[in-house]
């Protein structure tokens, strides 16, 4: 049972908390809707976080099956984790194939090469901007006496602990 109190935050503290938790996560779990209805969720390096826009970047290959998925249904969730830090994100939005030149060399970087052999003249090369609409954060406290006491709290108690964090529901879009 989750005992972490739930705010909702419309645009503007819980928005700039968002790109702060994300901001250092680079793979994210990208879920995809596939035929027949079915989600497929596989690793993803976020290339940019543009907060000022509220979009994620990710690199793909045009022929990727997560393509067909997005050309099929354009709702997609997107989660972060940084289990050491009890920092997690789940953002959901709608994705988009985009194979804009200048965007593509603004983002890549020598990394892409391990997925893109051909670099930049790789003709398979494509962008997936996500349009983040909303999303979900869960940020507790990381220090381990602060989790030792909030967990000897519960077990004496019964009580929920004084500090469990904080979860938010935020709508961007």
């Amino acid at each position: 049972m989750n005992t972490t109190p739930t705010t909702h935050s419309p645009h503007p503290e819980g928005y700039a908390k968002l790109w702060e938790l994300i901001e250092d996560i680079k793979v994210a779990m990208f879920t995809t809707v596939a035929e027949p209805e079915a989600l497929h969720s596989r690793p993803m390096v976020t290339q940019q976080a543009d907060s000022g826009e509220a979009v994620l970047w990710f690199f793909t290959s045009i022929d990727s099956p997560k393509v067909a998925d997005i050309y099929h249904q354009r709702q997609v969730g997107v989660s972060y984790a940084a289990p050491a830090k009890h920092r997690y994100v789940s953002v959901a939005g709608r994705a988009y194939v985009v194979r804009d030149a200048d965007k593509i060399r603004e983002l890549w970087t020598p990394d892409m090469k391990a997925w893109f052999s051909e670099g930049l003249d790789d003709p398979y090369l494509a962008l997936v901007r996500v349009e983040v609409d909303s999303a979900q954060f869960w940020d507790s406290p990381s220090g381990t006496v602060v989790r030792l006491a909030n967990l000897a709290k519960r077990k004496l108690t019964g009580k929920p602990a004084d500090d469990a964090g904080e979860n938010v529901k935020l709508d961007v879009r």
